[in-house]
């Protein structure tokens, strides 16, 4: 008997599709350890129903060659598309959001939803995944977010977007930092007098609401634990959301995900 095949939306490192019969957990290792294919660092991969189907993607073309090897052992993936992969994918067809720490720990997340009713005027900042890669200082909420950055006629946005919020106090940052002016940045790949220059054009400057403040997501360098309000895939008017449980519901769903996040 067959081992069934699964299609996993891989979010980051990089974005593709591809098809596999290893389950969640397993794919996971073999993502950060199993392959011959060199990489340390998270994965963030969603998993799709299995009937989704789009004309972009030759799902049904390459279905026969997700097919165990001569050996018995699974086939572990089956690469379908890397290429304008996203923004092709129904998000109805999300079921759930696997993050992997680079040890291979994995954790599931379940679509829920988001409050966006508090902190309406709190400056943020976002780390867009897929397809863009950026670091964003903001004052939107991240309903707002989503919806402006996937507005069709943004220069700066993708049809459709995957990210996440960054919890860092920002002001209470700023105010350390003017009294130790050695004091690090709370992401690695900013400089703190990037952070505050920033900080300080989005809000002296009228009508501006977004800030860019490093060209990669910088996601390698920020743990699991400063996920803020989870993970959302955003298409204009549409998002799915997939809430960040707190830190105690983690260490008590896997205990070695949340000794690695």
């Amino acid at each position: 008997m067959q081992d069934p095949v699964h299609l996993y939306l891989i979010l980051h490192p990089n974005v593709a599709l591809v098809g596999s019969q290893y389950p969640p957990e397993r794919f996971s290792e073999h993502y950060t350890a199993g392959s011959s294919r060199y990489y340390n660092g998270k994965v963030i991969f969603a998993e799709l129903d299995p009937d989704f189907r789009h004309p972009f993607f030759p799902i049904k073309e390459l279905l026969p060659e997700i097919v165990a090897h001569e050996d018995g052992s699974p086939k572990a993936t089956k690469f379908i598309a890397s290429y304008r992969v996203l923004e092709h994918i129904d998000l109805d067809f999300l079921k759930t959001l696997h993050l992997v720490t680079s040890e291979g720990d994995c954790i599931a997340l379940s679509p829920g939803s988001v409050n966006t009713e508090e902190e309406e005027e709190r400056v943020r900042i976002y780390a867009e995944i897929a397809p863009l890669r950026m670091l964003v200082l903001s004052n939107y909420n991240i309903r707002q977010f989503g919806r402006y950055i996937t507005e069709p006629d943004n220069p700066k946005g993708a049809p459709k977007l995957f990210f996440t919020q960054i919890d860092i106090d920002i002001e209470a940052f700023l105010e350390e930092f003017e009294l130790n002016p050695f004091r690090q940045a709370p992401i690695e790949s900013i400089h703190p007098s990037s952070l505050k220059n920033a900080y300080r054009a989005l809000l002296e400057t009228d009508g501006k609401r977004t800030k860019g403040l490093c060209l990669d997501s910088s996601l390698d360098y920020i743990g699991y634990r400063y996920i803020r309000t989870g993970f959302v895939f955003a298409c204009g008017e549409k998002e799915v959301v997939f809430p960040m449980p707190d830190l105690e519901r983690i260490e008590h769903l896997n205990f070695r995900f949340w000794k690695h996040m």
